[in-house]
């Protein structure tokens, strides 16, 4: 499907690739207000904090197509792409959209939640790394890599299905910290959800067709290669979250963001690294710059953020999100030098 757009993209005149842009933005954000919308009126229609919804419902959302993408490369011989896939996206959502969303507004902490899903985000990260890691021969790690294994795969996703009971039983539980707001809302529960899929379905679909046309009209500007393929070719997957997580501090429900931002990162993991090695009999490559330069700047990005929340006390502190902007801006020379 992404060739078939790429190839009609490219024939056509810059202008209209101008003005493909501006409509696929305009109905990104459409996207994004009704998914936030529809989202906190789910929250308050089950009794469930937003940042709860924003950690399942919608994180499971934005990572689906991540997911179905690195599956297909994987299974299609580029196992270093799918991990790649995985690896970048979080260092996209908690460097770069986690710090933006603390930055643009306020971003409120549900303590007893946020320490739970915090805890399972930094151990997920964690975890892949030493899952990939080369056991029989350490010394080589920064040279040739390691592997996610078939084997670490389906645990990761036996894991993913302990994720998803796990959050149902908090979510049917609660944190003893969630206000319900009254919201005037008559629909049922299942045309919320279907509205919800819809809103997602906008935001990936204009997502895919947006970031394509920007890159074909970065080549045609005169954008160089390493350019475009250190920002993005790696910032595309992840602006499904951006546009959601940026709409929903600037409309006031920050839970529903940082919410958002850890479940992908979890999600990430177990779903789309996890479900990716799972089907590949030699499971995902893990080459040695994941070792010298993307494991480090994901685990370094995590740590942050575990320190932000740890250190907030009813919100995110703003110096949060300087420090995240700051290592993915040093994680973003880092790619443009290397690939020159």
């Amino acid at each position: 499907m992404d060739e078939i757009i790429t190839s009609f993209l490219s024939d056509l005149p810059l202008l209209v690739i101008f003005i493909i842009i501006a409509a696929g933005l305009y109905i990104l954000s459409l996207g994004a207000n009704i998914l936030v919308d529809d989202a906190v009126a789910l929250s308050t229609r089950l009794g469930v904090s937003k940042a709860m919804i924003g950690a399942t419902i919608v994180s499971l959302g934005t990572t689906t197509p991540e997911a179905a993408v690195s599956v297909m490369s994987a299974l299609s011989g580029n196992p270093g792409l799918a991990l790649g896939n995985a690896v970048g996206s979080i260092i996209c959502d908690t460097g770069l959209i986690m710090g933006l969303a603390v930055l643009i507004g306020k971003v409120p902490l549900e303590r007893t939640l946020m320490n739970r899903q915090a805890r399972l985000q930094i151990s997920a990260g964690f975890l892949l790394v030493i899952a990939c890691l080369p056991f029989s021969n350490l010394s080589s790690v920064f040279d040739e890599g390691g592997r996610l294994t078939q084997v670490a795969g389906i645990i990761f996703v036996l894991l993913l299905v302990g994720y998803l009971w796990i959050s149902a039983v908090w979510a049917k539980n609660g944190t003893g910290e969630f206000e319900a707001h009254e919201v005037k809302d008559d629909r049922s529960v299942f045309a919320m959800l279907v509205r919800l899929i819809f809103a997602l379905a906008l935001i990936i679909g204009s997502s895919h067709i947006t970031i394509d046309s920007v890159e074909i009209a970065a080549t045609r500007i005169g954008v160089p290669d390493s350019i475009i393929a250190a920002t993005l070719v790696a910032f595309g997957t992840s602006l499904p979250e951006l546009v959601t997580v940026v709409t929903s501090v600037r409309r006031g429900h920050g839970e529903l963001a940082i919410g958002n931002v850890i479940g992908a990162d979890i999600l990430n993991v177990l779903f789309v690294a996890g479900v990716s090695a799972a089907v590949t009999k030699g499971g995902l490559t893990a080459g040695g710059h994941f070792f010298t330069q993307l494991f480090p700047a994901m685990l370094i990005m995590l740590v942050v953020l575990r320190i932000g929340i740890q250190v907030g006390k009813d919100q995110l502190p703003k110096a949060t999100g300087y420090v995240l902007l700051a290592c993915y801006a040093v994680y973003l020379i880092q790619n443009v030098l290397l690939l020159n």
